[in-house]
């Protein structure tokens, strides 16, 4: 059972910068950076795999970046450029490897485990 916890969320201003940091309790093959704003349904905005391949969404592709720490287990999302509309909750999840689903850019429904969520606002 990977246990997931996210850190590094806030307030910034618009134009500003946040890292966001994911610490899993072991190894993960696939993991992937959600939000989800009031309102709104959730978002799949980037994930990767353990060589580095990574996906991102259009909404923050160019400024947002995914990287994976392997030995020390800990998934980052750095964030560029902030804008209002990037104001969410943003959870981290993970999944191990299996040969029924591909990474990057899985389904997000592969996802096993979810963090428990860190708040970004931007204004």
């Amino acid at each position: 059972h990977v246990q997931l916890v996210e850190s590094g969320g806030g307030s910034a201003q618009a134009g500003g910068s946040l890292r966001l940091s994911c610490a899993a309790s072991e190894y993960t093959y696939c993991m992937g950076w959600f939000r989800q704003a009031p309102g709104k349904g959730r978002e799949d905005i980037a994930s990767i795999d353990s060589d580095g391949s990574a996906t991102y969404a259009d909404s923050v592709k160019g400024r947002f970046t995914i990287s994976k720490d392997n030995a020390q287990n800990t998934l980052y999302l750095d964030m560029n450029n902030l804008q209002p509309e990037d104001t969410a909750m943003y959870y981290c999840a993970a999944q191990p490897y299996s040969a029924d689903f591909w990474c990057p850019g899985p389904r997000p429904e592969i996802y096993n485990y979810w963090g428990q969520g860190t708040q970004v606002t931007v204004s």
